[in-house]
């Protein structure tokens, strides 16, 4: 081997090496950049790329309640479980078990994501269904839901001459079961 060729050798020698290391400082600086900019994922974004899977919530006044997640929105998730649809407020999660381990951000979602509360409320409301109103502090209230506004539900609570009507707070409420 000629002194030219020895010498390339050497050279491309260092070369590798230094792309080595270049590329391992690159990944600490990808991983130490995934960490810092974690705090920009929500909770709403995680459920967000959990839909469609069986997931498991721990919700505040209700418990553990589990099923298919349907959608999620601004503030709230509907939740299919195997006798009834839960609509439950992202506030009054606890836990999530069965999660994706991916995130949507806010910008990727469809403006129909961007509905609050209220909207999923309304449904409930216009369909005239007796459901089961769930507090954070775990009170329950079978109610028909009447009309839905800008950050409470006006619900009709008891049967017949007894029926009185209830303003619930949206604050208030953990999660609305369907019957």
């Amino acid at each position: 081997m000629s002194w030219e060729q020895e010498l390339f050798a050497v050279l491309d020698d260092l070369e590798q090496q230094a792309e080595a290391l270049y590329d391992a400082e690159r990944e600490l600086e990808l991983a130490d950049r995934s960490r810092a900019e974690y705090h920009h994922v929500t909770l709403e974004s995680r459920l967000t790329a959990s839909v469609g899977l069986d997931v498991v919530l721990d919700v505040r006044g209700v418990g553990r309640i589990s099923g298919v997640l349907e959608r999620v929105a601004s503030g709230w998730c509907l939740l299919a479980g195997p006798a009834q649809d839960w609509v439950v407020r992202t506030a009054a999660v606890a836990l999530v078990h069965g999660a994706s381990e991916r995130s949507v951000p806010e910008v990727a979602w469809s403006p129909v994501a961007k509905l609050g509360l209220g909207s999923a409320l309304r449904r409930l409301a216009e369909a005239g269904e007796r459901c089961v109103v769930h507090l954070v502090d775990g009170a329950a209230h079978e109610a028909v839901l009447r009309r839905v506004g800008a950050d409470f539900v006006e619900a009709a609570v008891g049967d017949g001459p007894g029926a009185r009507t209830v303003l619930v707070a949206f604050e208030s409420v953990a999660a609305v079961q369907s019957r």
